[in-house]
């Protein structure tokens, strides 16, 4: 069974579930419900590091992480996980990663899918055109979190223009063409 607990984000209640080895789901939620276990280990680790990512003084999230679903989704969603802080890349961007340059689509579905927000950076995929598109938790939250990692990389002296030389965290890549 899945504990539960709620986070009060700078933009709204983020709702988090954990089993009891991993997070299972981080996700915006319009109210906080009451708490069905707030003593877990994980889910007190996991707001200890949202504090620390929202005050700027964490830039990469150390928590296990659990989601089911398809071969193709896991991956998409370990390329995600690989995204650097302050880095955005675009769906085709992530569809060439898996070695899958036609799979944009099925990219864009599998992001939609991820359920554990910020810890998985979804928000850090973009239109080509640089273009704020699609995020579950809404645009306004994207852009924010966008916003808020530019700005802790401007504090730190650094540029929030990252480039894709960094490494995905895939192991099953395949050709999904």
């Amino acid at each position: 069974m899945n504990s539960i607990t709620y986070y009060q984000s700078p933009f709204g209640w983020v709702e988090i579930q954990a089993s009891h080895d991993a997070v299972t789901s981080l996700v915006f939620c319009d109210e906080r419900k009451n708490d069905a276990c707030n003593g877990s280990a994980i889910l007190t680790e996991c707001v200890r590091q949202l504090d620390e990512y929202f005050s700027g003084c964490r830039m990469v999230f150390d928590l296990p992480v659990k989601q089911e679903g398809t071969i193709f989704q896991q991956n998409v969603w370990n390329v995600l996980a690989g995204i650097p802080f302050g880095v955005t890349v675009s769906y085709g961007d992530v569809a060439k990663m898996l070695n899958a340059p036609k799979s944009m689509r099925a990219v864009g579905a599998a992001n939609g899918q991820n359920k554990v927000w910020i810890i998985v950076p979804c928000h850090r995929v973009i239109g080509a055109n640089g273009s704020l598109t699609g995020y579950a938790g809404g645009l306004e939250r994207k852009k924010w979190l966008l916003d808020h990692e530019a700005q802790i990389l401007r504090n730190a002296g650094q540029s929030a223009h990252g480039t894709l030389n960094f490494k995905p965290q895939t192991s099953n890549t395949e050709n999904y063409d």
